[in-house]
Protein backbone atom coordinates (compact mmCIF):
# COMPACT_ATOMS: atom_id res chain seq x y z
CA UNK A 1 0.00 0.00 0.00
CA UNK A 2 1.35 3.29 -1.27
CA UNK A 3 -0.12 5.52 1.53
CA UNK A 4 2.04 8.52 1.72
CA UNK A 5 1.12 9.31 5.65
CA UNK A 6 2.11 12.76 5.61
CA UNK A 7 -0.81 13.56 3.71
CA UNK A 8 -2.52 12.46 6.73
CA UNK A 9 -1.38 15.20 9.23
CA UNK A 10 -4.09 17.15 7.45
CA UNK A 11 -6.97 15.01 8.61
CA UNK A 12 -7.04 16.83 11.80
CA UNK A 13 -7.66 20.09 10.69
CA UNK A 14 -10.33 18.74 8.25
CA UNK A 15 -11.86 17.53 11.00
CA UNK A 16 -12.32 20.46 12.57
CA UNK A 17 -13.70 22.49 9.97
CA UNK A 18 -16.28 19.84 9.42
CA UNK A 19 -17.10 19.95 13.05
CA UNK A 20 -17.63 23.97 12.99
CA UNK A 21 -20.22 23.33 10.93
CA UNK A 22 -22.07 21.59 12.70
CA UNK A 23 -22.36 24.57 15.10
CA UNK A 24 -22.20 27.20 12.14
CA UNK A 25 -25.00 25.75 10.42
CA UNK A 26 -26.91 24.01 13.41
CA UNK A 27 -30.22 22.95 10.85
CA UNK A 28 -28.96 19.52 9.61
CA UNK A 29 -27.50 18.05 12.90
CA UNK A 30 -29.17 16.64 15.96
CA UNK A 31 -26.33 17.03 19.06
CA UNK A 32 -27.50 17.18 22.40
CA UNK A 33 -31.19 16.89 22.01
CA UNK A 34 -33.70 13.90 23.20
CA UNK A 35 -32.51 10.88 21.05
CA UNK A 36 -34.43 10.78 17.79
CA UNK A 37 -36.12 7.57 16.38
CA UNK A 38 -33.50 4.83 15.28
CA UNK A 39 -33.42 4.26 11.87
CA UNK A 40 -32.56 0.49 12.03
CA UNK A 41 -34.98 0.04 14.72
CA UNK A 42 -38.06 1.22 12.71
CA UNK A 43 -36.87 -0.88 9.98
CA UNK A 44 -36.36 -3.93 11.36
CA UNK A 45 -39.79 -3.07 13.41
CA UNK A 46 -41.61 -2.93 9.78
CA UNK A 47 -40.03 -6.26 9.01
CA UNK A 48 -41.50 -7.94 12.16
CA UNK A 49 -44.62 -6.51 11.55
CA UNK A 50 -44.61 -7.96 7.97
CA UNK A 51 -43.77 -11.41 9.46
CA UNK A 52 -47.23 -11.34 11.25
CA UNK A 53 -48.94 -9.82 8.35
CA UNK A 54 -47.87 -12.66 5.89
CA UNK A 55 -46.71 -15.68 8.55
CA UNK A 56 -44.89 -18.20 6.34
CA UNK A 57 -43.75 -16.17 3.52
CA UNK A 58 -40.55 -14.45 4.61
CA UNK A 59 -38.42 -15.43 7.05
CA UNK A 60 -39.44 -17.83 9.24
CA UNK A 61 -40.57 -21.39 7.63
CA UNK A 62 -42.27 -24.44 8.72
CA UNK A 63 -44.65 -22.52 10.37
CA UNK A 64 -47.74 -24.83 11.20
CA UNK A 65 -50.81 -24.44 13.41
CA UNK A 66 -48.92 -26.07 16.42
CA UNK A 67 -46.14 -23.39 16.80
CA UNK A 68 -47.35 -19.44 15.22
CA UNK A 69 -48.77 -18.94 17.97
CA UNK A 70 -46.00 -18.79 20.18
CA UNK A 71 -43.74 -17.09 16.89
CA UNK A 72 -46.76 -14.52 16.72
CA UNK A 73 -46.42 -14.04 20.29
CA UNK A 74 -42.92 -13.78 20.20
CA UNK A 75 -42.90 -10.98 17.50
CA UNK A 76 -45.25 -8.68 19.41
CA UNK A 77 -43.85 -8.80 22.60
CA UNK A 78 -40.36 -7.67 20.61
CA UNK A 79 -42.39 -5.03 18.74
CA UNK A 80 -44.12 -3.70 21.83
CA UNK A 81 -40.65 -2.68 23.18
CA UNK A 82 -39.59 -1.57 19.79
CA UNK A 83 -42.33 0.40 19.64
CA UNK A 84 -42.73 2.04 22.36
CA UNK A 85 -38.88 3.17 22.70
CA UNK A 86 -39.39 4.39 19.48
CA UNK A 87 -42.68 6.34 19.43
CA UNK A 88 -41.65 7.92 22.71
CA UNK A 89 -38.66 9.12 21.26
CA UNK A 90 -40.72 10.54 18.23
CA UNK A 91 -43.25 12.22 20.56
CA UNK A 92 -40.38 13.90 22.82
CA UNK A 93 -39.07 15.23 19.30
CA UNK A 94 -42.68 16.22 18.19
CA UNK A 95 -43.00 18.15 21.05
CA UNK A 96 -40.26 20.50 20.04
CA UNK A 97 -37.83 19.22 22.81
CA UNK A 98 -34.84 21.06 22.01
CA UNK A 99 -32.49 19.68 24.87
CA UNK A 100 -32.96 16.65 26.91
CA UNK A 101 -35.77 15.93 28.52
CA UNK A 102 -36.34 16.18 32.55
CA UNK A 103 -36.69 12.71 34.03
CA UNK A 104 -40.61 13.25 34.27
CA UNK A 105 -40.58 14.70 31.40
CA UNK A 106 -38.94 11.17 29.97
CA UNK A 107 -41.51 9.27 31.70
CA UNK A 108 -44.87 11.17 30.09
CA UNK A 109 -43.44 10.56 26.86
CA UNK A 110 -42.77 6.75 27.54
CA UNK A 111 -46.06 6.33 28.86
CA UNK A 112 -48.04 8.01 25.83
CA UNK A 113 -45.77 5.85 23.57
CA UNK A 114 -46.72 2.78 25.15
CA UNK A 115 -50.46 3.47 24.58
CA UNK A 116 -50.04 4.32 21.21
CA UNK A 117 -47.81 1.34 20.32
CA UNK A 118 -50.87 -1.03 22.00
CA UNK A 119 -53.58 0.84 20.05
CA UNK A 120 -51.26 0.20 16.59
CA UNK A 121 -50.65 -3.38 17.74
CA UNK A 122 -54.38 -3.90 18.50
CA UNK A 123 -55.24 -2.62 14.70
CA UNK A 124 -53.43 -5.52 13.15
CA UNK A 125 -56.05 -8.23 12.81
CA UNK A 126 -58.12 -5.76 10.57
CA UNK A 127 -54.91 -4.72 8.83
CA UNK A 128 -54.40 -7.90 7.50
CA UNK A 129 -58.37 -8.11 6.19
CA UNK A 130 -57.40 -5.23 4.17
CA UNK A 131 -54.57 -6.48 3.22
CA UNK A 132 -56.25 -10.06 2.21
CA UNK A 133 -58.42 -7.65 -0.12
CA UNK A 134 -55.69 -5.96 -1.68
CA UNK A 135 -53.74 -9.12 -2.91
CA UNK A 136 -57.15 -10.19 -4.14
CA UNK A 137 -56.98 -7.19 -6.60
CA UNK A 138 -54.14 -7.56 -8.00
CA UNK A 139 -54.76 -10.77 -8.59
CA UNK A 140 -58.04 -9.91 -10.12
CA UNK A 141 -56.44 -7.21 -12.14
CA UNK A 142 -53.28 -8.67 -13.55
CA UNK A 143 -54.15 -11.77 -16.14
CA UNK A 144 -49.87 -12.31 -15.53
CA UNK A 145 -50.83 -13.03 -12.05
CA UNK A 146 -50.80 -16.80 -11.31
CA UNK A 147 -52.00 -16.97 -8.03
CA UNK A 148 -52.28 -15.33 -4.46
CA UNK A 149 -48.72 -16.30 -3.69
CA UNK A 150 -47.76 -14.63 -6.93
CA UNK A 151 -48.55 -11.73 -5.71
CA UNK A 152 -47.41 -11.43 -1.79
CA UNK A 153 -43.72 -12.90 -3.10
CA UNK A 154 -43.01 -10.78 -6.00
CA UNK A 155 -45.46 -7.44 -6.56
CA UNK A 156 -44.10 -4.10 -5.17
CA UNK A 157 -47.42 -2.75 -5.44
CA UNK A 158 -48.28 -5.00 -2.48
CA UNK A 159 -44.85 -4.12 -0.29
CA UNK A 160 -45.45 -0.18 -1.03
CA UNK A 161 -49.17 -0.63 -0.03
CA UNK A 162 -48.30 -3.20 2.67
CA UNK A 163 -45.86 -0.63 4.35
CA UNK A 164 -48.10 2.81 4.22
CA UNK A 165 -51.19 0.80 5.23
CA UNK A 166 -49.29 0.19 8.57
CA UNK A 167 -47.83 3.49 8.32
CA UNK A 168 -51.23 5.37 8.01
CA UNK A 169 -52.33 3.58 11.26
CA UNK A 170 -49.82 5.08 13.02
CA UNK A 171 -50.03 8.68 11.06
CA UNK A 172 -53.70 7.92 12.21
CA UNK A 173 -52.45 7.88 16.13
CA UNK A 174 -50.78 11.30 15.78
CA UNK A 175 -46.93 9.48 16.10
CA UNK A 176 -44.43 11.78 14.30
CA UNK A 177 -42.11 10.99 12.01
CA UNK A 178 -41.93 7.39 12.20
CA UNK A 179 -44.93 6.91 9.60
CA UNK A 180 -42.66 9.01 7.12
CA UNK A 181 -39.65 6.75 7.93
CA UNK A 182 -41.71 3.78 7.07
CA UNK A 183 -42.97 4.84 3.64
CA UNK A 184 -39.94 6.14 2.59
CA UNK A 185 -37.86 3.12 2.92
CA UNK A 186 -40.68 1.07 0.93
CA UNK A 187 -40.29 4.10 -1.81
CA UNK A 188 -36.78 3.15 -1.91
CA UNK A 189 -37.09 -0.64 -2.53
CA UNK A 190 -40.22 -0.21 -4.57
CA UNK A 191 -39.93 3.09 -6.51
CA UNK A 192 -43.47 3.66 -5.21
CA UNK A 193 -43.57 7.13 -3.27
CA UNK A 194 -47.22 7.34 -1.29
CA UNK A 195 -47.56 9.48 1.92
CA UNK A 196 -48.76 7.80 5.08
CA UNK A 197 -51.28 10.84 5.35
CA UNK A 198 -53.28 9.61 2.23
CA UNK A 199 -56.55 7.87 2.62
CA UNK A 200 -57.27 4.57 0.20
CA UNK A 201 -59.85 2.48 0.53
CA UNK A 202 -60.45 -1.26 -0.15
CA UNK A 203 -59.07 -3.36 -3.09
CA UNK A 204 -56.08 -1.17 -4.11
CA UNK A 205 -53.64 -2.20 -6.81
CA UNK A 206 -50.34 -0.95 -8.21
CA UNK A 207 -49.88 -2.44 -11.36
CA UNK A 208 -45.82 -2.40 -11.90
CA UNK A 209 -45.66 0.59 -9.97
CA UNK A 210 -42.25 2.51 -10.74
CA UNK A 211 -42.62 6.04 -10.35
CA UNK A 212 -46.00 6.38 -8.77
CA UNK A 213 -46.37 9.27 -6.59
CA UNK A 214 -49.36 9.56 -4.24
CA UNK A 215 -49.59 13.01 -2.01
CA UNK A 216 -50.40 13.26 1.35
CA UNK A 217 -54.00 14.11 1.21
CA UNK A 218 -54.73 11.87 -1.97
CA UNK A 219 -58.20 10.22 -1.53
CA UNK A 220 -58.75 7.33 -2.82
CA UNK A 221 -61.60 5.25 -3.24
CA UNK A 222 -62.30 1.40 -3.46
CA UNK A 223 -61.46 -0.95 -6.70
CA UNK A 224 -58.90 1.58 -7.92
CA UNK A 225 -55.89 0.57 -10.11
CA UNK A 226 -52.52 2.94 -11.06
CA UNK A 227 -50.02 1.98 -13.36
CA UNK A 228 -46.40 2.47 -13.10
CA UNK A 229 -45.75 6.28 -13.50
CA UNK A 230 -48.96 8.16 -12.41
CA UNK A 231 -48.43 11.22 -10.20
CA UNK A 232 -51.56 12.32 -7.89
CA UNK A 233 -50.35 15.50 -6.45
CA UNK A 234 -50.35 18.98 -6.03
CA UNK A 235 -51.54 21.74 -8.45
CA UNK A 236 -49.66 24.60 -7.05
CA UNK A 237 -48.58 25.27 -2.99
CA UNK A 238 -50.65 28.64 -1.70
CA UNK A 239 -48.31 30.69 0.30
CA UNK A 240 -49.28 32.84 3.22
CA UNK A 241 -48.38 36.51 3.41
CA UNK A 242 -45.20 36.19 4.99
CA UNK A 243 -44.28 33.63 1.59
CA UNK A 244 -44.61 31.03 3.80
CA UNK A 245 -46.14 27.71 2.82
CA UNK A 246 -49.59 26.79 4.17
CA UNK A 247 -49.55 23.45 5.57
CA UNK A 248 -53.02 21.33 6.38
CA UNK A 249 -55.13 22.09 3.33
CA UNK A 250 -56.52 19.50 0.71
CA UNK A 251 -54.06 19.80 -1.95
CA UNK A 252 -54.30 16.14 -3.93
CA UNK A 253 -57.36 14.66 -5.43
CA UNK A 254 -59.80 12.35 -5.23
CA UNK A 255 -60.26 9.59 -7.14
CA UNK A 256 -63.84 7.94 -6.74
CA UNK A 257 -64.95 3.84 -6.85
CA UNK A 258 -63.24 1.74 -9.50
CA UNK A 259 -61.45 4.38 -11.36
CA UNK A 260 -58.58 2.87 -13.55
CA UNK A 261 -55.41 5.34 -14.03
CA UNK A 262 -52.91 4.37 -16.59
CA UNK A 263 -48.81 4.97 -16.98
CA UNK A 264 -47.54 7.87 -16.43
CA UNK A 265 -50.88 10.19 -16.13
CA UNK A 266 -50.87 13.22 -13.96
CA UNK A 267 -53.88 14.17 -11.88
CA UNK A 268 -53.29 17.34 -9.73
CA UNK A 269 -55.34 19.49 -7.34
CA UNK A 270 -57.07 19.36 -3.84
CA UNK A 271 -60.39 20.05 -5.88
CA UNK A 272 -60.18 17.54 -8.59
CA UNK A 273 -62.63 14.52 -8.55
CA UNK A 274 -62.60 11.58 -11.17
CA UNK A 275 -65.63 10.37 -10.58
CA UNK A 276 -66.28 6.59 -10.29
CA UNK A 277 -65.95 3.82 -12.79
CA UNK A 278 -63.59 6.64 -14.47
CA UNK A 279 -60.56 5.23 -17.02
CA UNK A 280 -57.99 8.16 -17.02
CA UNK A 281 -55.51 7.16 -19.93
CA UNK A 282 -51.52 7.09 -20.37
CA UNK A 283 -49.44 10.20 -20.29
CA UNK A 284 -52.70 12.90 -19.78
CA UNK A 285 -52.38 16.00 -17.48
CA UNK A 286 -56.03 16.14 -15.82
CA UNK A 287 -56.41 19.56 -13.53
CA UNK A 288 -60.20 19.33 -13.45
CA UNK A 289 -62.70 17.26 -12.16
CA UNK A 290 -64.14 14.34 -14.17
CA UNK A 291 -67.59 13.10 -14.35
CA UNK A 292 -68.61 9.76 -13.20
CA UNK A 293 -68.14 6.60 -16.36
CA UNK A 294 -65.78 8.55 -18.33
CA UNK A 295 -62.86 7.77 -20.34
CA UNK A 296 -60.18 11.00 -20.74
CA UNK A 297 -57.49 9.60 -23.20
CA UNK A 298 -55.01 11.76 -25.10
CA UNK A 299 -55.63 12.73 -28.86
CA UNK A 300 -54.22 10.06 -31.05
CA UNK A 301 -50.47 11.59 -31.97
CA UNK A 302 -49.08 11.71 -35.49
CA UNK A 303 -46.59 8.59 -35.92
CA UNK A 304 -43.88 9.47 -38.62
CA UNK A 305 -41.54 7.17 -39.88
CA UNK A 306 -38.04 7.53 -41.79
CA UNK A 307 -36.63 5.30 -43.83
CA UNK A 308 -32.83 4.53 -43.74
CA UNK A 309 -32.36 4.40 -47.36
CA UNK A 310 -34.39 6.94 -48.97
CA UNK A 311 -35.48 10.55 -47.95
CA UNK A 312 -39.19 10.27 -47.21
CA UNK A 313 -41.69 10.15 -44.02
CA UNK A 314 -44.36 8.29 -43.63
CA UNK A 315 -47.13 9.75 -41.11
CA UNK A 316 -49.70 7.08 -39.98
CA UNK A 317 -52.73 9.15 -38.34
Amino acid sequence: MATDFRLKESLPDLTDRIVSTYFELGAINHLGHCPLPNHEAVISATEDLKEILYPGYRRRSGLHAGNVSYHVGDLIDRLHDKLTIQIERSLCHGAGKDTQCDPQQRQDFETLGQAKAIAFLEQLPELRETLALDVEAAYAGDPACKSLDEVIFCYPGLEAITVYRLAHAMHELGVPLIPRMMTEWAHGRTGIDIHPGAKIGNYFFIDHGTGVVIGETTEIGDWVKLYQGVTLGALSFPTDKDGNLVRGTKRHPTIEDHVVIYANATILGGETVIGHDSVIGSSVWVTQSIEPETTVTMEKPQLCVRGTGADHVAKRG
